[in-house]
Parts: C-alpha cells; sequence; structure tokens
C-alpha cells in the first residue's frame, strides 16, 4: 500500500533524512539490535514514554507500553509505527483505535510477528483476536521464520517478510564467556523463572531426572524464581516447589531460588551450562533459544511453534496434550556426544547488519 503524507500535513521525508520509528518498545533487546552495531544508519527508534508521565524517557521500564495509547499516536511526530511486543495491554477494540489514528494521520504500520500464540496465556483467543486486528492492517508485516511465515500466510493470507532474529548477547561478553574454563560436571539446565503459561516442567522433569541420574559426572541444575517456588509467592507452585525439593533432598538435582536475575548474572548463568532444556506447551519463538546460541550453550527444544526454524538445535516431541519421554532421552544424549555447533560469533555481527539493513528498507519503501 502506498503512504502518503499529506494527513500529517508535511512530505515524506527524503532517502538521505533519519527516519523516526515508534518501535514498540525501543528499550527491548531485540529492538535494540534492531540498530547495526558500528553505529547510526539512519534510523531513530524514538524512546519509549515512561508509564507513569509519557514525557519523561521510560529508560529500562517500558511496560505498559504508552505508544500504544491512541492519544499518543494523535500527536506523535513518527515516520513509521512499529508493532514488536506488548500489544496484550490492549483490547482489540483498543487496537482498531489506534490503527484508526495511524490510517487517518497517514503513517505507516509495520508488525513484527514474535507469538503466533501468546506464551503467557492459557487461551489463544484474545491473541487471536489482537492479531486478527493487527496483520491485516498492516502495511508490512515481519517475522523471524519461514515456518511463521507459513502459517501467517495460512492464516491471514499475508505475505511475512522473514528476517532472523539478531544476537542477544553482547558479542564480545559472548566471546569471553566462551572462553572461560569449562568447570565441573556436564550440565542440564531447567529454569522455571516464572512459569509462563506455556510451560511445563512437571511433564518433563521426571524424564530429566532419570537421564541425568545414569549419565556419568553429569548434574541437573534447575533455577526459578521466589514467586513460583517460595511458599507466599505470588504465583506460587506448590506441586512444583514440592516435587523440586524432594528431588533435591534425594539428590537428583540442584535447586536454586532466587530473584530476578540481572542480564550479566543471567548471560554468565547460561554460559555455565552444557544444555538449557526449554519446557514448553506452546509457543512460537524464543529470544532464550538465541542467548544460549550466543553462548554456545546446546538448546533442547520442544517440536511445537518453530523454535527449531531459528538455528541448529535439539528437538524433544511436546505440545498441547502429548509428551514423548523418549525423545527427550533422545535428545539429550545427543547433546553429550553430537551437541550441535553454536552460533559463529562473526557470522552474528554481519547477520546483526543485515537485519538493520533489512528493517531501514523497508521503511524507506513504505515512505515512496
Amino acid at each position: 500500500m502506498s503512504i502518503t503524507r499529506e494527513a500529517l500535513g508535511r512530505d515524506a521525508r527524503s532517502s538521505s533524512d533519519v527516519l523516526r520509528i515508534a518501535s514498540v518498545p525501543s528499550g527491548h533487546v531485540y529492538v535494540r539490535h534492531l540498530s547495526p552495531a558500528g553505529g547510526d544508519d539512519g534510523v531513530e527508534r524514538l524512546p519509549d514514554p515512561h508509564p507513569d508521565d509519557p514525557r519523561r524517557s521510560a529508560e529500562q521500564r517500558w511496560w505498559p507500553p504508552v505508544m500504544l495509547r491512541p492519544e499518543w499516536a494523535e500527536t506523535a511526530d513518527v515516520d513509521v509505527f512499529h508493532v514488536q511486543f506488548g500489544f496484550d495491554t490492549c483490547t482489540a477494540d483498543g487496537l482498531r483505535e489506534l490503527v484508526g489514528v495511524l490510517r487517518r494521520r497517514g503513517i505507516p504500520l509495520v508488525v513484527t510477528v514474535h507469538d503466533l500464540r501468546n506464551p503467557h496465556h492459557a487461551d489463544r483467543r484474545e491473541h487471536d483476536a489482537q492479531l486478527d486486528v493487527l496483520l491485516p492492517s498492516a502495511d508490512a508485516v515481519v517475522t523471524l521464520t519461514r515456518g511463521a511465515a507459513s502459517e501467517i500466510a495460512r492464516r491471514w493470507g499475508i505475505e511475512a517478510v522473514v528476517v532472523p532474529h539478531p544476537h542477544v548477547v553482547d558479542l564480545d561478553l559472548a566471546r569471553a564467556l566462551r572462553e572461560r574454563p569449562s568447570e565441573g560436571p556436564w550440565t542440564v539446565g531447567l529454569h522455571v523463572k516464572s512459569l509462563r503459561a506455556s510451560m511445563d516442567p512437571l511433564a518433563i522433569l521426571p524424564t530429566l531426572v532419570e537421564e541425568v541420574r545414569a549419565t556419568p559426572d553429569a548434574r541437573l541444575l534447575v533455577n526459578g524464581h521466589r514467586d513460583v517456588l517460595a511458599d507466599g509467592g505470588s504465583r506460587h507452585d506448590a506441586g512444583l516447589a514440592a516435587y523440586l525439593r524432594d528431588a533435591e533432598r534425594r539428590g537428583d538435582l540442584e535447586l536454586h531460588v532466587h530473584d530476578y536475575l540481572s542480564d550479566d548474572d543471567l548471560w554468565d548463568y547460561l554460559a555455565r551450562l552444557d544444555v538449557s532444556v526449554l519446557p514448553y506447551r506452546f509457543g512460537t519463538h524464543s529470544g532464550w533459544l538465541e542467548a544460549c546460541r550466543d553462548l554456545g550453550t546446546t538448546v533442547v527444544v520442544p517440536d511445537c511453534g518453530y523454535f527449531a526454524d531459528q538455528g541448529p538445535v535439539l528437538t524433544y516431541a511436546m505440545g498441547e496434550g502429548r509428551y514423548d519421554a523418549a525423545s527427550l532421552r533422545t535428545a539429550l544424549r545427543t547433546a553429550r556426544t553430537d551437541p550441535p555447533p553454536p552460533a559463529d560469533l562473526d557470522a552474528r555481527a554481519r547477520q546483526r547488519d543485515e537485519v538493520a539493513t533489512a528493517h531501514r528498507e523497508l521503511y524507506r519503501r513504505l515512505l515512496r
């Protein structure tokens, strides 16, 4: 669709001008890495307004995203509006109102589909209704994998642009962590963090315990947040907590219960794992997977969603209403004997530049 600027009362920017992008949210690591590591590429992504005072920059706090408020879009000086994350704070009607503002002002809408199924929602209907508003209204749809693009084409008849996920961990830090001498036994990690609706760690824990117990010089390390595993936590899961405590007492695993990790602590933790197992019943893509690949940690993922399309990983059979323990045992044994190669960090650096170029050229095409 050709976009005019007449409703905004000013001409489209020339090819030499800086493009002002409302990228929601700009503070997310994925969005930050849509810019080249080397510096300015002619794209300015506006800082997230502070949720409590939209006149201030949010810095690290962007939730709930102010940019998705129709009243913010009504007056914002932007060339392109790019929705990435955070629209689950909006109703479908609220998104229609936002789209109406953008259409009236002649501002093109880009939507990147990270999630075709919201990992925080046990029921998919609300997320589907939101996508039913955003995707047909978008001037361009982007997604991360060919599998997701195929589903978008099947469900909405829209051809999505496939642009891979850039690196997550700073590449110099990733190199340094990879070069650190390995310590201790071969370590399988399961991170239950704040237990999204998509996660079912209890389904796979018996298999992990049995397989690691039978593997020489191996350990199972489980990390989780206090809100899930501590008594009185806001999202306490008594069954999971009891299982983990019992397994810890038997010596079947090491359990670490803590508050949210800083990025540096998270990268240090992931780099110390040999394998990270994702316990998802449903989902689409994973930034956790990308961080593990940056750090040289083998990732074992379920075959639901499009995790396996993101890069070389190992898979096991798991989805809603199904789980095959034998496939997880096979994946763990392969991770020990023949793991997939880690991401090439030089290639990751080049990929980031390519991803930045793809986005800049997409924005410019929409403004011609």
